[in-house]
């Protein structure tokens, strides 16, 4: 705890909510449509993050939403050849696109992405730098994709980056193991999200 607690000082850590959207994480979305599976666990998990959302706000801890838009004119050649014909993934101003069961506040950085990695092509790096921000709490879907993704290109620019178990979630319990197994070897951190709170609360 010693060693998180130095990692996760308020004044210089960003909670990082990536892709709670409809199309991820609801009935009738895009990826239970594609897919089939069952969607409920991640009511779950949308209640966990806002609990932490809640948390990081009463410690005075920036929070910051990532969102995707996956407009096929956004996306790069390879990534559109492996999009579904004839469909759109979180469109700009759609239900799909929209948030999930999560809300920011007025005035909570909110970045658009149009690729897996939050940083590509996006003003996440410049907003975390303008308030000082040396550590990553990161959370939300899918933990292998975007999550996993947004997290290596934060330890490659030299963020301290801190991934809680149960505040992510994939399509496979083989996904998710194998990104935890991943990062806690070679990236980061992995607690479960009451030590991040406990640390934030003292």
């Amino acid at each position: 705890m010693g060693e998180l607690a130095d990692i996760l000082t308020p004044s210089e850590t960003a909670l990082v909510v990536i892709d709670m959207q409809n199309d991820f994480c609801a009935e009738g979305g895009y990826l239970h449509n594609k897919f089939g599976r069952d969607m409920s666990p991640n009511l779950d998990l949308a209640d966990r993050i806002m609990a932490m959302v809640e948390a990081a706000r009463e410690a005075g801890v920036m929070v910051v939403w990532v969102k995707a838009n996956y407009e096929p004119q956004y996306l790069g050649a390879a990534m559109n050849a492996r999009r579904e014909p004839n469909t759109i993934c979180c469109e700009g101003g759609s239900w799909g696109g929209d948030f999930f069961k999560v809300s920011p506040l007025e005035g909570e950085p909110v970045i658009e992405k149009y690729c897996y990695n939050g940083f590509l092509k996006t003003n996440l790096d410049e907003t975390l730098q303008a308030q000082n921000i040396k550590n990553l709490v990161l959370t939300g879907v899918a933990t292998n994709v975007c999550v996993e993704s947004t997290l290596r290109e934060a330890f490659f620019r030299g963020y301290f980056v801190i991934m809680p178990e149960d505040l992510c979630a994939s399509g496979t319990p083989e996904f998710q193991q194998a990104s935890i197994d991943s990062v806690r070897r070679s990236y980061g951190d992995v607690p479960m999200a009451a030590e991040v709170k406990d640390v934030w609360a003292s």
